[in-house]
């Protein structure tokens, strides 16, 4: 069992302009260090051809005029990676499906390295600890009590899936007591 001291993660979200995975319009991050939120923080990404579909626009609000000037993926991924990586490697997410394939074909995209990362799925743990009929983030999050934000926006949904996990983790903790 893992005091709180112990736990140090980044959850991560991405949005994306349209189908693609590699159409990152949008990435957040919300740094967990001894069990508490440190510090929550999103980037504007202008995703290749800065191209977005109706559909994605409607569930983000991103828009093309939001990121024609905002950094590539490559610019905005160095400085996390700068920042970061080298005090973490587990990445929480919600649907790590999802955010790991972007992540992944994105790097592949832009041709960057990616170091070894832990990937811990907070919808899977949701759906084992919990016997509500939905898991989407923001269900979870208002039936849990978990204060909320703009949901779909990236640094909101990364602080809210950080949230949920120590969630978790205190739920995983007390039934095993």
């Amino acid at each position: 069992m893992k005091r709180k001291s112990d736990i140090n993660f980044i959850a991560i979200d991405f949005e994306t302009a349209n189908s693609k995975r590699t159409s990152i319009c949008e990435i957040g991050i919300c740094v967990v260090r001894n069990g508490e939120v440190a510090e929550t923080r999103s980037w504007l990404v202008r995703p290749e051809d800065n191209y977005y579909n109706y559909y994605n626009i409607k569930v983000h609000g991103i828009r093309p005029q939001d990121t024609v000037n905002a950094p590539d993926f490559r610019q905005v991924w160095e400085e996390i990676e700068r920042t970061y990586l080298d005090e973490f490697d587990t990445f929480v997410a919600h649907n790590v499906s999802f955010d790991r394939s972007c992540l992944q074909r994105s790097a592949e995209l832009y041709r960057i390295h990616l170091p070894e990362l832990r990937w811990i799925c907070s919808l899977q743990i949701a759906r084992k600890l919990y016997s509500f009929t939905c898991n989407s983030l923001d269900y979870l999050c208002g039936q849990l009590d978990i204060p909320m934000g703009t949901h779909h926006r990236a640094g909101a949904d990364a602080e809210m899936c950080a949230r949920l996990f120590l969630r978790e983790m205190y739920d995983v903790t007390e039934n095993l007591e």
